[in-house]
């Protein structure tokens, strides 16, 4: 005898599957978007402003991200945090926002035909928001300074969370430059003023769902 199956039940299992996870609201302004296998594992953030929308590395590529962007008012700069930030649809992020591409000096590279904004030590994306280069993890690791929420810091894979719930410096296979990323570890917790949050770009399984480090 042929099994019957129960079509409706096998087709709200597909849509279970198929179904891209949501962003998530972690703090005032500031969306998470689930892990990206496409950067290996990586987190997104998207930082909704009236000065313009800023995305910070790149977001798993699909419909629902375009649909949930432009619900949030559109994107007007992507920043890439390091060089494990790109994805493969990073061109089509681009050109779907038409947003202004934005990395460190010596990984700008990386881009090609993108026409992406370089910069060096230091650069004021909006009043409230700064970019600032903190090499180690890869040559042109940088993390983002945004001053809402008392104090916010994206810190890509220069600091990463910790089995304790905090975050560090990990040296890890693809570290560049262990000395220099854990002088720039230092400097930028000091010099970032005030810093009441941390947003690592990767490893945010060990936040439990929190989606930021208490500093």
């Amino acid at each position: 005898m042929t099994p019957i199956h129960n079509s409706t039940e096998k087709n709200q299992q597909t849509a279970k599957i198929s179904t891209p996870k949501a962003p998530k609201l972690i703090l005032e302004n500031i969306w998470a978007f689930p892990p990206n296998r496409d950067i290996l594992g990586g987190t997104s953030y998207l930082i909704t402003s009236t000065t313009g929308n800023i995305l910070i590395d790149s977001p798993p590529w699909h419909p629902e991200t375009i649909d949930f962007c432009n619900q949030q008012g559109g994107v007007k700069y992507l920043f890439i945090t390091n060089r494990d930030g790109i994805s493969k649809h990073i061109g089509k992020i681009k050109q779907e926002f038409d947003c202004q591409l934005i990395s460190q000096e010596q990984e700008v590279y990386l881009l090609p035909h993108l026409d992406a904004l370089s910069f060096g030590d230091e650069y004021e994306l909006s009043p409230d928001c700064k970019l600032i280069w903190t090499s180690g993890y890869s040559p042109g690791s940088s993390c983002l300074y945004y001053q809402g929420n008392e104090g916010v810091l994206f810190t890509g894979r220069h600091l990463l969370p910790t089995k304790d719930g905090k975050v560090a410096p990990l040296k890890l296979k693809k570290t560049f430059h262990w000395r220099r990323q854990q002088l720039n570890a230092k400097t930028i917790m000091e010099k970032m003023q005030p810093l009441t949050y941390i947003c690592p770009g990767a490893s945010t399984g060990y936040l439990r769902g929190r989606g930021y480090v208490t500093v």
